[in-house]
């Protein structure tokens, strides 16, 4: 990369008084003379450090490995648990059942998946994939060693979750051609290695960040496509496009709402077409399980019960979830419409995600990769990160602890450092969205649309989520390859 080249993005180094601090370490933030390599581009090295970290990922789960996830003790006191090798054999994917058939002799020997149909085509996959890698054994041996094949299983989902790692942070590096470095905040998460293969919700992530890089090449079909896609895998990609629709509202970009919502539609349907016509009671198993469930892990209403130790059931969750969430929403949208200058896609798709987990009634701890992507695009700033992020370390050893009784009190009784980590971790949530609020009131302080509008003539693409201060983006810029 050409010394002109470095100095046309923004440095981390320079632009962030965090990371000019940390970088006095290595000799200081980079100077106006700094030149830079040809090879190692900012996009290459996030690529290298989004593998490193999910490689830590990967060897935070050898103890669990090494007892073939058999150690029950083990996988709570070493913090290694992961749903993966559970649901192999427990939803019949070693048995290579079809997730969405309705045939009766399979539903009484494996449960319906409780995921949506997008995660179930991937392990789906991934079991067929598994079973060839262990030697096509016969199904019906009943001397099969399932534990060996679920590390396999396991290993199999890791590298394709690795490589879905490795697309979602070249995606981030996209959004913004001139702030590579913001998708740092995604590739050197802890929450990344630390829950990055809890269960496959990184999935959903990926579409999410393309769905931020499709918004910034101004391409509203293909980011209502990868909406869909999303919500096919995971549900809150839908809410992306609340913020698609107060973006379009407030610059009358009528045509461009409609593509986005018909690109989500439509998608959405073609790839729950199969779940839904080989099995439609198997397909409305993920909704029935989803207004079934009570106070879940993580989630205030799960707090509320315990010190109250009253159970509050889901007649009582559901409504009042459903009903502050929609208020949230209302806000949310007043609050772009309002803005002094037009809010960014991150910043209200983050604000959106954010209030659906608050009042959810489940909030495990890999549900954080929810909010990774747009936490990094919407506040680029590593102080503001590494206070939430802190949270959710503490949060995932207090949950792993908790489930294994480590924090039980001698006298009996709820565990009160659990549910202390639960309102911790929320704390650091509700800081980070008061400091977007407050980057959305006041854009002289948000170090993304503060920056000039980077322009590049003869290339296609817009950043509709960039602008000057205080008026409407209407000029189009160039996305620059990264």
């Amino acid at each position: 990369m050409a010394s002109g080249e470095l100095r046309d993005h923004v440095h981390p180094t320079r632009d962030d008084g965090t990371v000019s601090v940390l970088s006095e370490v290595v000799g200081g933030p980079m100077g106006e003379r700094a030149g830079g390599h040809r090879w190692w581009t900012p996009v290459r090295v996030l690529l290298a450090l989004t593998a490193l970290v999910f490689a830590v990922g990967m060897l935070s789960k050898s103890p669990c490995v090494s007892s073939e996830w058999q150690n029950s003790e083990q996988r709570y006191s070493h913090m290694c648990y992961s749903d993966l090798p559970y649901l192999y054999a427990g939803r019949g994917f070693s048995d290579l059942v079809w997730p969405y058939t309705d045939d009766q002799e399979v539903r009484a020997e494996h449960p319906v998946m409780e995921y949506p149909v997008g995660i179930s085509y991937w392990a789906f996959g991934a079991g067929h994939l598994t079973w060839r890698l262990v030697g096509s054994p016969d199904l019906d041996d009943p001397e099969r060693d399932l534990a060996k094949e679920s590390v396999v299983f396991v290993a199999v989902n890791a590298i394709g979750l690795a490589a879905v790692a490795l697309l979602t942070t070249w995606l981030l590096a996209g959004v913004n051609p001139r702030r590579p470095w913001d998708a740092a905040g995604f590739a050197l998460a802890p929450a990344l290695a630390l829950t990055g293969l809890i269960n496959w919700d990184l999935l959903a992530v990926v579409f999410v960040a393309g769905a931020l890089w499709a918004w910034a090449r101004d391409r509203p079909l293909l980011t209502g496509v990868l909406i869909g896609v999303g919500t096919a895998v995971k549900l809150y990609p839908l809410f992306l496009l609340g913020g698609v629709a107060v973006i379009c509202l407030r610059s009358r970009r009528w045509r461009a709402l409609a593509l986005a919502v018909a690109g989500a539609a439509v998608s959405w349907l073609v790839v729950n077409a199969p779940a839904w016509l080989s099995g439609p009671e198997s397909w409305r198993g993920f909704w029935t399980f989803n207004s079934e469930r009570g106070a879940d892990l993580g989630s205030l209403w799960l707090v509320a019960q315990q010190l109250t130790d009253q159970p509050i059931t889901t007649e009582v969750i559901n409504p009042v979830s459903w009903a502050v969430f929609s208020l949230w929403c209302l806000l949310v949208a007043a609050l772009g419409l309002a803005a002094p200058s037009p809010p960014r896609l991150a910043q209200l798709g983050f604000l959106l995600v954010a209030g659906f987990l608050l009042v959810n009634k489940v909030y495990s701890p890999q549900y954080v990769l929810w909010l990774l992507p747009l936490a990094a695009m919407a506040r680029p700033r590593w102080r503001d990160l590494l206070i939430w992020q802190a949270a959710e370390v503490l949060y995932f050893a207090g949950v792993w602890w908790y489930l294994g009784e480590y924090l039980a009190p001698g006298a009996g009784g709820d565990a009160f450092f659990y549910q202390l980590a639960v309102l911790l971790r929320v704390l650091a949530q509700v800081y980070l969205v008061a400091v977007v609020v407050r980057d959305v009131l006041r854009p002289a302080k948000d170090p993304v649309t503060r920056d000039p509008v980077h322009r590049e003539p003869g290339r296609r693409g817009v950043a509709p989520d960039s602008g000057d201060q205080g008026q409407e983006m209407t000029t189009r810029s160039n996305v620059v390859a990264v």
